[in-house]
């Protein structure tokens, strides 16, 4: 018997994966990052139905949201309720509990698509969508939970895309902190996301996706290559990967990756370096 089929979407082909990789990671170390590019490229990595025409017309579909929203509407608050409204009531964009079971819920194309995902992809859309018509928009990383606000910090009007834009009170956000940290609400943790913290956050839902889930090591493998390419990125992705191709047959390749990661930490950890060039010699001998 051949091994189970799993399920879509699959990656692309080698070559098509490697000219994704270029692109992003050009994109990742741009002066300005593009967050729709960005978060479209790492679909295409997932989902090699997802061709040059299939990003064009993502791109082309929020160009055309933001075309629906009136011309300033007013202040933050105003902004929020017209993308509230245009979004959430008249398309139906939104989230729910079921939607964290599904790698689709991370890809930018299918959530346009199906207009349900993840509080982070649907904050996307807003995002881009409120961008494009002129709004004073930016994500924000609550622990567990990311929202969109809108105006500066002394104006700050939070909206909450996974439930159709519902504008967040005060208590609304303390208790979103809370469920998820059992801490209180801090200032810091109400700063705006740069794009590539959103991006780094979005490939650290899909890794954790494919954990729970060790027969999509195919789907873990290409996130944390992602992850590899923005900049600032944590060294222990190096280990991660290592041990990724060493579980997919790659042992050469994982063995080399799994020492260069010994050779980072040496200097602050000589015991833990030590364990994992172990792991890269048994992971070299299985060519035996």
């Amino acid at each position: 018997m051949g091994r189970p089929q799993l399920p879509p979407p699959y990656p692309p082909p080698p070559e098509r994966s490697a000219e994704l990789r270029l692109r992003f990671a050009e994109e990742a170390r741009c002066e300005r990052p593009d967050l729709s590019a960005l978060c479209l490229l790492t679909g295409a990595s997932a989902d090699g139905s997802l061709d040059e025409a299939g990003i064009d017309a993502a791109q082309l579909e929020l160009d055309r949201l933001a075309g629906e929203l009136p011309y300033r509407p007013g202040g933050p608050r105003a902004w929020a309720e017209a993308v509230r409204r245009l979004l959430g009531e008249r398309y139906g964009f939104h989230g729910t509990p079921g939607d964290y079971q599904r790698l689709e819920s991370s890809l930018l194309h299918e959530v346009l698509r199906r207009r349900r995902g993840l509080p982070i992809l649907l904050s996307v859309v807003w995002l881009e969508v409120a961008r494009r018509a002129g709004a004073p928009v930016y994500g924000v990383a609550l622990p567990g939970h990311f929202v969109v606000g809108f105006g500066a910090a002394e104006e700050q009007v939070l909206a909450d895309p996974f439930e159709g834009g519902r504008v967040l009170t005060g208590p609304d956000t303390e208790l979103l902190v809370v469920g998820a940290t059992g801490a209180p609400l801090d200032a810091a943790m109400l700063e705006p996301a740069a794009p590539l913290e959103v991006v780094q956050r979005i490939l650290n839902n899909v890794r954790a996706w494919a954990a729970a889930r060790p027969e999509r090591s195919d789907v873990a493998l290409w996130a944390v290559e992602l992850a590899l390419l923005v900049p600032a990125h944590p060294a222990r992705l190096r280990y991660e990967r290592g041990q990724l191709l060493v579980q997919r047959g790659e042992f050469v390749m994982g063995a080399e990756e799994l020492d260069a990661y010994a050779e980072l930490i040496e200097v602050v950890d000589e015991s833990t370096a030590r364990k994992v060039r172990q792991q890269a010699h048994t992971a070299r001998s299985m060519l035996n």
